[in-house]
């Protein structure tokens, strides 16, 4: 018996290695209708948000998903099909609709392991199964079904890399059947294909001034950059990890490949394969966790960790999270988030975030160490949310689990490592090209002082036409008294913590939120004697 199919992509915006729309166009399948419900909560404008964007995701993601989803479509068109864009709300009650008016018996979409998703497939998934409908929802974001692993572990997740690895083995090899056809696009009926949309159809007027990434979005640029970056075997052989330049920005010292991985247009498994292939032949190769294939690894950690740990996004009702009182300042967050700390190098990486909506891993690193235990101690949920609205790679399980591990609230506890806002980047790039770029107002500072433009005489700053606490900020905190505040707070804390974070409540987080402003009120009275120390040693 012939019927009607829908393909249903959110994520998984590629035609190679889909085993969703490869189940969709098999069998007795009559018309078969690929579709994207556009979601109001990632697309609808938020006239409130520090940047332009909607409640969750800035016009940079925004504008990569719809480059992403008209790639698609031009590839489905070659197949004798298309993408259907609908919209009408609530992706789960659109869906819903579609198959009643549809008459469908066969649903495909690919699983989903966060929580909104989850929760969004689960109302799907009750609809289809009263209504006799095939739903078949394979795990293909990922190389391995997180489910899986955590059975494996006892039916809690692995909390360390090294156990994950253990337990995970090899994925399966993607699909390599190619086909070159597709049922044919069914009737609509009421509904309407609206197209893949331009941000200015979504509602967000003129964009003249932004600044888009340089990194568009789609399938076909996802398998060219991926084809480009293996085609230099030796480097993907000896890839590691810490040895990258986070300075680097006219030619990345990485794959750039996060957000065609977090969107789909470049399948986990593929990938991995890839670099299989190379491996097989390669004289000198690294290991995991530190290789290319060490970082995928990585990306699986997370998931599994963020899908079997409930809370996993927050610090409140996280079983694996510390609990620490951190500062409630939106003064110095929105100075780290605009890029005005007076710190060069960690504004030039915010710039960065804001323009291209990525940076280096070592550049996150840098900036999110600063937010919290490094310099400003302000809470990690804070900076999660900003990476979240403007990566164009945000990823729910990643983007948690490293504000997790670079806050030292979970994974990685030795707090008193830290990246210098000062002499890391100056390892890298000692002359400051990189800050140079993307903070103008500091291009003719002498390198000299690039890094700490407040040392410069006066004399030097008027040459450069940068006057420090006019045309650049001061430093908003003295980074060598901070950080000593903050290694403070964070062995207090962990004080705190050390019967473990479920026995940590509100009352003792007040408590010690309480001494840690009364000491910090005591060392802010007591600066200008600190400050007149300095001057005269």
């Amino acid at each position: 018996m012939e019927v009607n199919a829908v393909v249903w992509f959110r994520k998984g915006l590629r035609i190679h290695d889909n085993p969703a729309l490869d189940r969709a166009r098999r069998g007795a399948t009559k018309v078969l209708y690929p579709i994207f419900v556009l979601d109001p909560r990632y697309l609808e404008r938020d006239r409130d948000a520090f940047s332009p964007g909607s409640a969750r995701a800035g016009l940079g993601r925004i504008q990569f998903l719809l480059e992403s989803l008209t790639d698609l479509d031009k590839s489905l068109r070659r197949l004798g099909s298309r993408l259907v864009v609908l919209r009408g709300g609530d992706p789960a009650e659109v869906l819903v609709r579609v198959l009643k008016e549809w008459n469908v018996g066969k649903l495909c979409y690919e699983s989903d392991t966060e929580p909104y998703g989850q929760a969004r497939d689960a109302r799907v998934e009750v609809f289809a199964s009263a209504a006799g409908i095939e739903v078949f929802s394979p795990v293909s974001h990922t190389l391995f079904d997180p489910a899986d692993i955590i059975r494996k572990n006892g039916g809690k997740p692995p909390l360390t890399y090294q156990s994950f690895v253990k337990l995970a083995g090899r994925p399966l090899p993607p699909i390599g059947q190619q086909f070159s056809a597709l049922p044919p696009v069914g009737d609509l009926g009421e509904w309407e294909d609206v197209g893949v949309p331009t941000i200015q159809e979504l509602g967000y007027g003129d964009v003249g001034q932004v600044e888009f990434s340089p990194f568009r979005g789609g399938e076909s640029e996802a398998l060219k950059r991926m084809d480009e970056y293996l085609s230099d075997k030796e480097k993907v052989a000896t890839f590691e990890k810490p040895k990258g330049d986070p300075s680097a920005f006219l030619k990345p010292a990485t794959t750039v490949l996060s957000p065609y991985l977090k969107f789909g247009c470049l399948s986990s498994r593929l990938f991995y394969h890839r670099i299989q292939e190379i491996y097989v032949k390669a004289k000198k190769l690294t290991s995991p966790p530190v290789s290319l294939l060490g970082q995928l690894l990585w990306r699986e950690f997370f998931y599994t960790v963020a899908f079997g740990t409930p809370n996993f996004d927050r610090m409140r009702g996280n079983e694996i999270c510390k609990q620490i009182p951190w500062k409630d300042d939106d003064q110095l967050l929105a100075s780290w988030r605009d890029g005005r700390t007076g710190f060069p190098w960690i504004d030039a990486i915010m710039v960065q975030l804001r323009q291209w909506g990525w940076m280096h891993h070592l550049a996150r690193h840098s900036v999110a160490c600063f937010l919290t235990r490094g310099d400003l101690f302000v809470h990690w949920e804070k900076g999660r949310d900003v990476f979240e609205r403007l990566l164009i790679d945000s990823d729910w399980a990643i983007n948690n689990g490293n504000w997790l591990w670079l806050s030292c609230s979970s994974f990685f506890y030795q707090y008193h490592r830290i990246y210098s806002p000062i002499t890391f980047g100056k390892k890298y790039d000692p002359t400051g090209k990189f800050i140079r770029h993307f903070l103008p107002v500091l291009k003719d500072m002498p390198k000299e002082y690039i890094y700490e433009p407040w040392t410069a005489p006066l004399s030097v700053q008027k040459k450069a036409k940068c006057i420090i606490g006019t045309d650049y900020p001061k430093p908003v905190v003295s980074h060598e008294v901070a950080n000593k505040q903050c290694r403070q707070k964070m062995g207090e804390a962990y004080a705190l913590n050390s019967g473990g974070p479920s026995q940590v409540n509100d009352e003792k987080l007040v408590e010690l939120r309480r001494k840690f402003d009364q000491e910090e009120s005591t060392a802010a009275d007591q600066g200008p004697k600190l400050k007149q120390k300095r001057l005269t040693t």
